[in-house]
């Protein structure tokens, strides 16, 4: 990262631990100006955790956060804004109250920004938020958000309760935000939404980073070759041994083989076993995300900590 790039969020060494249970484990990660970091992990996996103890609603064990240059100190919320995946709004105020508080609490806070956001949504700012569904309490949530017109956007699985519609609105809310400068990190179980929205991502499992980059650079970073063959895959002799090849699943009558160097001379190796069909793919993060995780992935259970 040159001086051009210097971070305006920087995680370093983070951990924190509950008992036994290790909820975060030296994470790092730093996120430049006008970018959009997409922390990608199951239910369980760190997510949340690392949030409250970026913005001191944990306590970490170890480990240091730089937001905007700087350690937290209350200033720092005049050019940030939050949103929990759990409710902060109160029952009993309506949407109109929610966003005067926010408009006596920032600065920076845009009235007309505020009334686009409720239109966007839909929202009916007469009314209580305890009346509101989960996912117009996000939306409220998000309103909040944006209308203070924030240098740092931490949003904690944004979109949750959401429709489709309204999710594509939060994504398109954060392109936006990033591309006016703002610098984004949003969390997500949602493999698509992080590959359509983020330039950078970490994936988080069981605490702790095990991929990192930027999003372009890991997908392509490896090839697929998949291949059909009719009645079933043959043996293909050495395929497995091939150094360049990092993995093998067959499934049926497909093979897909996981490429890091010249793909084209492993499909030429595949296609003289006369498959009925073959191809070479870019990887996308869902095959980077199945890689990095494994197996314990599908049967992670649990609620985030």
């Amino acid at each position: 990262m040159n001086a051009t790039d210097m971070a305006v969020i920087s995680v370093k060494n983070l951990s924190k631990r509950y008992g036994r249970i290790i909820a975060a484990s030296d994470v790092t990660f730093d996120i430049p100006k006008g970018s959009i970091f997409g922390l990608l992990g199951t239910n369980g996996a760190g997510k949340t955790t690392t949030f409250k103890c970026m913005l001191g609603l944990a306590r970490a064990d170890s480990g240091m956060v730089l937001l905007g240059g700087a350690p937290l100190r209350p200033k720092t919320f005049e050019e940030l804004s939050y949103v929990p995946e759990t409710s902060a709004l109160y029952d009993w105020m309506t949407g109109r109250d929610h966003l005067e508080f926010t408009r006596r609490a920032f600065r920076r806070y845009a009235a007309g920004r505020a009334r686009e956001l409720l239109e966007l949504f839909g929202l009916d700012p007469m009314r209580k938020a305890g009346k509101l569904s989960k996912g117009q309490q996000s939306a409220l949530a998000l309103t909040m958000a944006f209308s203070i017109r924030p240098r740092m956007l931490v949003l904690d699985e944004p979109s949750s309760g959401l429709d489709p519609l309204h999710q594509r609105h939060v994504l398109d809310l954060m392109i936006d935000a990033a591309a006016g400068g703002a610098t984004v990190l949003f969390s997500s179980h949602q493999i698509g939404q992080v590959e359509r929205a983020a330039d950078h991502v970490a994936i988080l499992h069981q605490g702790k980073i095990v991929v990192q980059g930027e999003v372009d650079q890991l997908k392509a970073s490896e090839k697929i070759v998949e291949a059909t063959f009719d009645p079933h895959v043959p043996a293909l002799d050495g395929l497995d041994a091939d150094p360049n090849v990092r993995r093998v699943m067959r499934n049926g009558r497909m093979i897909r083989a996981f490429v890091r160097g010249n793909a084209d001379e492993v499909a030429r190796r595949i296609n003289v076993a006369s498959p009925t069909s073959i191809r070479v793919l870019d990887q996308n993060l869902e095959d980077i995300f199945v890689a990095a995780v494994g197996a314990q992935a599908s049967s992670a259970a649990g609620r985030e900590v």
